[in-house]
């Protein structure tokens, strides 16, 4: 077994102890009416995505997200939240920098022990969740639990359908697929966007992700047999049959949104292991991203 499905199997697991654990970690959390920005690099971005869209939905307060390098300086913010597994990334830990003194600041992390220690105002560890892999998939979803959790929005399926994410056969046909095409809407197309980046670095594998409704302005185009269109979270009406005249495979979100990724992390390790590719190894990556000066 490699380190990501030893990883990637052991989420259920995580996820309950990342809610048990929301109270401990609320003091370092955005509170209600603050106005919050959520920063992280890639994985990391794609559930800072989420994790804004959330609590903006849920009337928390305005909340913003952005690729750590992407930070608008100069605009104001009572806290900034920083997601980083590896607490060692250069591009979170220059802008962790710059808002010392200015701005509250908490980093979620799965390491202390590492440069994010003194470069964040405060900390909410999740070192349970860490992981040898180069390819994230516990501590992405672990993370972004901790925030459903803190936010209330954590239900209590989430947990049992990530078991069934586990253990359900992949649907058929899958594996025959050439392209691969993730959809989302609201706070799930973070999570869609999430799919693509595991299926390209773990499985090299040709895909896309879009904002449901943005499916149907253009991209539906590239559809056809070979290719396969997942939705994570509810479809609009009318998207699965256009989709299927497309002769593409459609696989509908049947599951809580996160516990559908937790499926296409299993896929994204199958299609690796019929290309002979090591999912531990996606070529040109490492576990964290450091740049020289």
């Amino acid at each position: 077994m490699t380190h990501v499905e030893d990883e990637l199997t052991s989420q259920p697991e995580c996820w309950a102890r990342a809610a048990s654990q929301a109270a401990h970690h609320a003091k370092v959390l955005p509170g209600p009416g603050e106005r919050v920005a959520i920063v992280g690099c890639g994985t990391s971005y794609f559930m800072a995505r989420a994790a804004a869209a959330l609590r903006e939905g849920a009337g928390q307060g305005e909340t913003d997200a952005f690729a750590a390098s992407e930070f608008p300086d100069g605009r104001r913010y009572d806290r900034v939240v920083a997601l980083t597994r590896s607490g060692t990334t250069t591009e979170v830990l220059d802008l962790l920098g710059r808002l010392k003194g200015t701005t509250r600041t908490t980093a979620i992390t799965a390491d202390p022990d590492t440069p994010v220690r003194t470069a964040a105002g405060e900390l909410a560890v999740l070192d349970f969740a860490d992981e040898r892999s180069v390819v994230q998939t516990r501590f992405a979803t672990t993370a972004l639990t901790l925030l459903r959790a803190h936010l209330g929005l954590h239900p209590d399926e989430a947990v049992a359908d990530a078991r069934t994410a586990l253990t359900e056969p992949l649907p058929e046909g899958l594996l025959e697929c050439g392209q691969f095409t993730f959809l989302g809407r609201g706070w799930t197309v973070g999570l869609a966007d999430e799919a693509g980046l595991k299926m390209r670095e773990a499985a090299l594998a040709w895909a896309e992700a879009y904002p449901a409704m943005e499916y149907r302005h253009g991209p539906i185009s590239v559809s056809t047999r070979g290719t396969a269109t997942w939705m994570l979270g509810d479809a609009p009406d009318g998207l699965a049959e256009q989709v299927r005249d497309t002769g593409a495979l459609w696989i509908a979100g049947r599951l809580d949104p996160l516990a559908e990724l937790v499926r296409v992390q299993r896929l994204a390790v199958a299609v690796a292991a019929s290309r002979g590719l090591d999912p531990d190894s996606p070529r040109h990556l490492t576990r964290s991203v450091i740049l020289a000066p």
